[in-house]
């Protein structure tokens, strides 16, 4: 039976590496997994390859990322991207309840390292720990000596990366300390698992991870400074750039808390403000996600971009609490793992209940003489994770490589560990040859909470990317799973056992009322490149048509109409026109689906994904179900190649299904910010970007394909395209059928298609829906300019020179009205842009030495 032997065949491929299985065990299942044993069984490799799919199509709904910006292939994009394996890593809750104790004892003992570090230093002066392992990290801060964090504990987060040695003990591996990733990631697997496997969620009584981002949100509000009532409370980010963007918007969604980039944020007298659009909002606490050599550049590197000049100066004050502290990622540090036992008799008294991998410091003499003799079965580890200086295994070194390698550590022996290789427990992986055994390793999260730390009852455990591979990591293609932590008997619903639960202390967080002028210029041109890739689809739907009824029938009145059509298309996204029909085919394809071509659909379509990504905490999480399916439409058309290649649809393959499914995708998006957003000012600049693109797109259309003479007998079949193209066509015919008026054909569609302010696709109707928009957000000096163009824009709609585009008639006052109308709609996206996108001043480096013009020196700066 096929369904009762994927367990069996998996049990023979663990006989072949003898060691510690996270599922079986050498009399049966592992505690509290056989639920999961049954679910394997019953569905059968089919079943499990399907969920597989099916996880990784969820996480592309999701929009989940890792390893570069945005999702899918989007130019530009690095790493490789986010792998979830559908089978759940199972702890049973004894195993999760020693494992608790010893992470909460060494994330207390990680604390106390940490103060005495940046305090007395009794553990250096002392000789417990070298001081070479502290100096020469590069995690050390000596500019935040002295500076204590608000709250009983300095170490705020702490997370953890273990293995399971083959006799079943945990090992710690390696400590995260500096901006500690993964929480969010964590809780994206638990959805995604959940929706794979609902059944078997349901039948599990395992603990849930929402408490601890609850927790969270308390252990922020304990560690503001004490004037705080209301703290204000917000997650530094160094951008959508970031490998773990995605990580750091959901946990600012999870929160509640805004993400700021370094330009959101500014330091007057000593206080860390939020600037929003017209004024300033104090901040108490900066949870930081970026690494502290680049969170302050007047302190630290002064070419950084991501910092806050004079943060550091304002937390060393008090004003401001920065979470994890700066400095906290000297605890990083591998070197420090040989000394941490005698550093918790020291501090604890008391033994480590949670042991480290088997770890030497090469500045040690009689340890370095055993690495260096040993050099082919250790793990080499820098104290300093860096580009330089790597992790090697020295089973995989040539001898040219292990000659090098002896060299260096004997150059710099204080900057180089060893760790004994551990025989990692394993986990199954759904391969399409049946399960696979692969390496495990766990990272778990801990937060300083009521003068100890709380841990997630669950985490993100890696995987191996192939068998047999002994690194794992996200950086070289490691699959993810979840973490089902059972719940201990007694527990509560929640998973928190009775004893653990407490009513959560009252707190009023100060959330920010407005957005910052890079949210609110992010928001605006979503809602242009949306409404340029729709427009754009649309416009492409048609001219397809023609081009395949019309392209090689010259002499037709389509075929006239297909010419008219592409010229003014080329005009529209300023490309060079086709020099025959012909051609047509080509050029529309290229205008669909070239991504590095401004004004094509892909582009378009790409940049509302970027902008998405770094606005997740502002729109519906349903967002991206409409954005997955979105790239998914042009990862099912487009040939495969490098994602920043300007790869076409082959000409065999029908273009219009690309087009419909991009049109349907963006209506779903448009629906989203309809139905699901708040009428806030993010909402307004949204749709502020939405009317002014497609006023824009609408006159530059409209002036291209009629502003020239077009024959009689074709004019009728631009006017349809031109109708179509604009949502039009059926309200057009209908409203002709039904009460003919004087107006030519030519007139009734631009009444309709300009001045009619019933028709939602109108220039009237884009410009009342932006004059709200523009009398809703923030005030701006120039606001009052930016309504007068508008309404003189509305205004000049009973103007426009319809009579001139009769059979013989001059069409330069035609053409000289859209010109003008184009000229004011690019006046007022200037004007928002400079009324309301006011950027900070960029940074320059600044020479080390300036001084005045005799040549006298007067000084010595890093940054401005």
């Amino acid at each position: 039976d096929v369904t009762t032997s994927i367990l069996d065949d998996y049990r023979a491929r663990l006989g072949e590496q003898p060691g510690f299985d996270e599922l079986l065990a050498a009399g049966g299942v592992r505690e509290g997994s056989d639920e999961l044993a049954s679910r394997i069984n019953h569905v059968g490799l089919r079943g499990l390859m399907d969920r597989r799919v099916r996880a990784t199509r969820f996480v592309q709904d999701d929009g989940v990322t890792y390893g570069g910006p945005g999702i899918g292939a989007r130019p530009g994009a690095t790493g490789p991207g986010w792998r979830l394996d559908p089978l759940p890593l199972v702890i049973s809750a004894d195993d999760w309840a020693e494992l608790d104790r010893g992470l909460v004892q060494r994330a207390e003992l990680l604390d106390l390292v940490l103060s005495d570090v940046y305090g007395e230093r009794r553990l250096l002066h002392s000789g417990i720990i070298p001081p070479e392992v502290i100096y020469g990290h590069g995690g050390f801060v000596h500019q935040a000596d002295g500076i204590r964090a608000n709250g009983q504990r300095q170490l705020f987060f702490s997370a953890t990366d273990l293995a399971r040695h083959r006799d079943g003990r945990w090992h710690v591996l390696s400590d995260r300390t500096q901006a500690p990733s993964g929480a969010g990631y964590a809780m994206e697997n638990r959805r995604v698992v959940a929706k794979v496997f609902p059944g078997l969620r349901r039948n599990t009584d395992l603990s849930t991870l929402r408490d601890f981002f609850h927790v969270v949100r308390v252990a922020l509000h304990e560690v503001a400074p004490e004037q705080s009532e209301a703290p204000r409370i917000v997650l530094l980010t160094p951008g959508p750039e970031s490998e773990t963007a995605f990580d750091q918007a959901y946990l600012s969604m999870l929160l509640g808390f805004p993400l700021a980039e370094a330009e959101d944020l500014i330091v007057r007298n000593g206080q860390v403000f939020l600037r929003n659009l017209g004024r300033l909002e104090p901040v108490d606490v900066l949870l930081r996600r970026v690494d502290a050599d680049y969170s302050d550049p007047l302190e630290m590197r002064a070419d950084s971009h991501l910092g806050v000049p004079g943060l550091l100066e304002a937390s060393r004050q008090g004003t401001v609490t920065v979470v994890n502290s700066f400095g906290s990622g000297v605890l990083e540090n591998p070197g420090l793992l040989p000394f941490l036992p005698a550093a918790a008799q020291a501090l604890l008294g008391s033994d480590l209940l949670l042991p480290s991998v088997p770890t030497w410091w090469c500045g040690d003499p009689v340890q370095r003489a055993h690495v260096l003799a040993n050099l082919d079965s250790f793990v080499i580890k820098p104290i300093t994770r860096g580009v330089r200086m790597t992790s090697r295994f020295g089973t995989e070194l040539t001898n040219d490589q292990t000659d090098l390698l002896r060299r260096q550590i004997e150059a710099q022996p204080w900057a180089w560990t060893a760790q004994e290789v551990l025989d990692k427990s394993t986990a199954p992986v759904v391969t399409p040859l049946g399960l696979e055994p692969r390496d495990l390793v766990l990272r778990t999260f801990g937060v300083s909470h009521a003068g100890s730390y709380t841990l997630m009852r669950g985490g993100l455990a890696r995987v191996a990317p192939t068998p047999g591979t002994q690194l794992v990591s996200n950086l070289t293609g490691a699959l993810t799973k979840d973490v089902w932590v059972l719940s201990p008997e007694g527990a509560t619903s929640d998973g928190w056992s009775q004893g653990d639960q407490s009513d959560s202390p009252a707190f009023d967080v100060a959330l920010s009322s407005g957005l910052s002028p890079r949210v609110a210029e992010d928001l605006f041109w979503l809602g242009r490149y949306a409404e340029r890739a729709e427009g754009t689809a649309r416009l492409l739907r048609v001219s397809d048509d023609l081009v395949e009824d019309y392209a090689t029938r010259p002499g037709t009145l389509g075929h006239a109409a297909l010419v008219i059509l592409l010229d003014a298309l080329a005009a529209l996204v300023a490309i060079q026109p086709v020099s025959n029909a012909s051609a047509g085919d080509a050029m529309l394809r290229r205008l669909a689906t070239d991504r590095q071509l401004p004004g094509s659909v892909a582009h378009a379509a790409n940049l509302t994904i970027t902008l998405a990504q770094s606005l997740r905490e502002q729109l519906s999480t349903d967002t991206w179900l409409v954005l997955g399916r979105l790239e998914r439409s042009f990862a099912e058309h487009l040939d495969s190649g490098d994602p920043g290649d300007s790869v076409q649809i082959d000409s065999d393959v029908a273009l219009q299904p690309l087009l419909a499914q991009t049109v349907e995708s963006l209506l779903a998006l448009s629906g989203l910010g309809a139905e699901s957003l708040v009428r806030d000012d993010g909402w307004h600049f949204l749709d502020a970007g939405r009317r002014l693109e497609r006023a824009q797109h609408l006159v530059t259309l409209l002036r291209n394909a009629l502003g020239t003479r077009v024959p009689d007998r074709v004019l009728p079949r631009v006017l349809e395209a031109v109708l179509i193209s604009g949502e039009s066509v059926i309200t057009h015919r209908r409203r002709e059928a039904a009460r003919p008026t004087n107006l030519s054909p030519i007139g009734s569609v631009l009444d309709l298609l300009l001045c009619d302010a019933t028709n939602p696709r109108s220039l009237a109707f884009q410009l009342d829906r932006l004059s709200t928009a523009m009398r809703n957000v923030p005030r701006a000096p120039s606001s009052d300019a930016i309504d007068a163009v508008i309404s003189n824009l509305t205004e000049r709609l009973s103007t426009v020179p319809i009579e001139a585009l009769g059979d013989h008639g001059d069409r330069t006052a035609y053409n000289e009205w859209m010109l003008e109308t184009e000229r004011d709609l690019r006046r007022i996206s200037a004007m928002v842009d400079q009324a309301h996108f006011v950027h900070k001043a960029p940074q320059q480096m600044l020479p080390e030495f300036w001084g005045l013009s005799d040549g006298v020196e007067v000084g010595q700066v890093g940054a401005s």
